[in-house]
């Protein structure tokens, strides 16, 4: 992942989660208008400063650099609900994203 998409994966999660980046930069104790750099890809985070990003944003290193997950956060969240259901809920579920996913495509 180079520093333009690192920038554009930052904002889309960011925005995501609804928030501005003034309100993140604070919340993860730097200065406003940190986040905005990154986002304008005029710096990238230290690592410590990357770790933080990814506590705030509620998701593990690993799913921020996957692309392919638009929500990382409502993914992790489903997968734990998930693992709660019993063969048949599941098998119930597996059918309904089948046919949802069929309509899309």
């Amino acid at each position: 992942m180079d520093n333009i998409s690192f920038a554009e994966r930052l904002t889309k999660l960011r925005m995501a989660k609804n928030v501005s980046a003034r309100e993140m930069s604070f919340a993860i104790g730097l200065s406003a208008n940190y986040i905005n750099k990154i986002e304008n890809k005029k710096t990238l985070p230290s690592m410590m400063t990357f770790f933080y990003i990814c506590e705030y944003l509620n998701i593990s290193q690993q799913e921020f650099f996957d692309e392919n997950n638009e929500n990382p956060e409502q993914l992790k969240q489903l997968v734990a609900d998930l693992k709660k259901l019993d063969e048949k809920a599941l098998t119930h579920i597996t059918g309904i994203v089948k046919i949802i996913l069929e309509k899309n495509l």
